[in-house]
């Protein structure tokens, strides 16, 4: 029964869903496996001695849930764009729940695990594992996001100098 388990994931036509999101200028994607809701940002209580990346908590239905802001997480200055875009993403991760702040939501598509291919190889050590993979929506790449990894490392990520607009715009 095992191995009737690990059969589709090696089915190379199997999709899975992925949340496309933006923070900067670089696309992103979640697995929506992990995604409980995507809010509009709430108040955020700053936490003192928290990571530089936290923002802070948010009170959600008597829930309090820490926010990362995935901006300050991928070492981007703060942002002056239009709040209305911006989302939480409500997540579950190791049986906790964290949201995480992107500048937008664009949409929900499905992903051939076909589609999907391997880091780049510039993009290598430590930051190479909080990125599974590489995959299209669209005119975008857009990095998957393991945020299990993201927000178990204290590891600085700097995607300044590892843009894949860069690479894309190499061909």
């Amino acid at each position: 029964m095992a191995e009737e388990l690990k059969e589709p994931a090696a089915d190379q036509s199997a999709a899975i869903k992925v949340a496309c999101l933006r923070v900067g200028s670089e696309f992103y994607a979640l697995d929506i496996m992990c995604i409980k809701e995507i809010i509009r940002p709430l108040p955020i209580v700053s936490v003192p001695k928290a990571p530089t990346y936290v923002d802070g908590v948010i009170n959600l239905r008597k829930a309090v849930i820490p926010v990362v802001d995935l901006r300050r997480r991928f070492g981007l200055p703060a942002s002056s764009e239009d709040e209305k875009k911006r989302r939480i993403l409500i997540c579950s991760i190791d049986r906790k729940i964290v949201g995480l702040l992107a500048d937008e939501v664009t949409e929900v598509r499905s992903c051939r695990q076909a589609d999907v291919r391997p880091t780049p190889y510039y993009l290598s050590g430590p930051e190479a594992d909080f990125f599974p993979g590489v995959c299209r929506s669209g005119e975008h790449l857009m990095m998957l996001l393991d945020p299990a990894k993201l927000l178990a490392s204290q590891v600085a990520i700097d995607m300044r100098q590892s843009r894949l607009s860069d690479a894309e715009d190499d061909r």
